[in-house]
C-alpha cells in the first residue's frame, strides 16, 4: 500500500439512544436505533469501501451500533473499542486518528455528537457535489455518516486536509 493512496475514513454517529434510568455510558438503543443501525451497515456497505479497521467508542448505544452495522458488511474489519471516543471533541478525535498505524488504508470510527459532526465539519477542505451542503441541512443526526478522504499518513490528518466524498443520514 502507498502512502499516495487517498485514505478513507468514515464518521459514523451511533443510532438512536433510549433514555433508561443507567448513566449516559450505559444508554442502549432505542427500537428506532436498532432500525436505523442496520440500514446504515448497508448503506455504509453500499459505498464499497473495504474498512481496514473500526475505531469504536466503548458506550453502550455506540457497540450495538456497531454490531448491528457491521452485520451487513461482506467482511468484518479490526475493531478496537476505544473509550477516549466517549466525549471527545474534534481535536481528540484527530490525535487518537493520528495514532493509526499506516498500514491501515480505511477507518471507521463510531462515536458520538458534538465530536463526530465536528469532526467532519473541521476535516473537510473541499466537498464532492452537494454533499456539505446536505451535512449542512441534516446536522449529524443519530446512525447518519459522513465519507471524507485524504493522502498522506494518519500523523498528517489535521483541518482542512480531507474531502467530504458522502454523507447519509436515515430518513424522519
Amino acid at each position: 500500500m502507498s502512502v499516495a493512496e487517498p485514505r478513507r475514513i468514515v464518521l459514523f454517529r451511533h443510532a438512536k439512544a433510549d433514555w433508561p434510568q443507567v448513566t449516559d455510558h450505559e444508554r442502549p438503543l432505542a427500537e428506532r436505533g436498532r432500525k436505523d443501525a442496520a440500514v446504515a451497515g448497508l448503506k455504509l456497505a453500499d459505498t464499497g469501501i473495504s474498512f481496514d479497521l473500526a475505531l469504536c467508542s466503548t458506550a453502550v448505544r455506540t457497540r450495538e451500533t456497531w454490531k448491528l452495522a457491521v452485520q451487513e458488511f461482506p467482511h468484518r474489519p479490526k475493531t478496537v473499542y476505544e473509550e477516549r471516543i466517549y466525549e471527545a471533541s474534534p481535536g481528540e478525535l484527530i490525535a487518537l486518528l493520528n495514532e493509526t498505524p499506516d498500514d491501515a488504508q480505511n477507518v471507521l470510527l463510531i462515536g458520538h455528537n458534538p465530536g463526530v459532526q465536528g469532526l467532519a465539519d473541521i476535516l473537510a477542505g473541499s466537498a464532492e457535489e452537494d454533499a456539505r451542503e446536505r451535512m449542512s441541512r441534516r446536522g449529524f443526526p443519530a446512525a447518519a455518516f459522513s465519507v471524507l478522504s485524504f493522502g498522506g499518513s494518519w500523523k498528517a490528518l489535521e483541518p482542512s486536509v480531507a474531502t467530504l466524498l458522502d454523507y447519509w443520514a436515515p430518513s424522519e
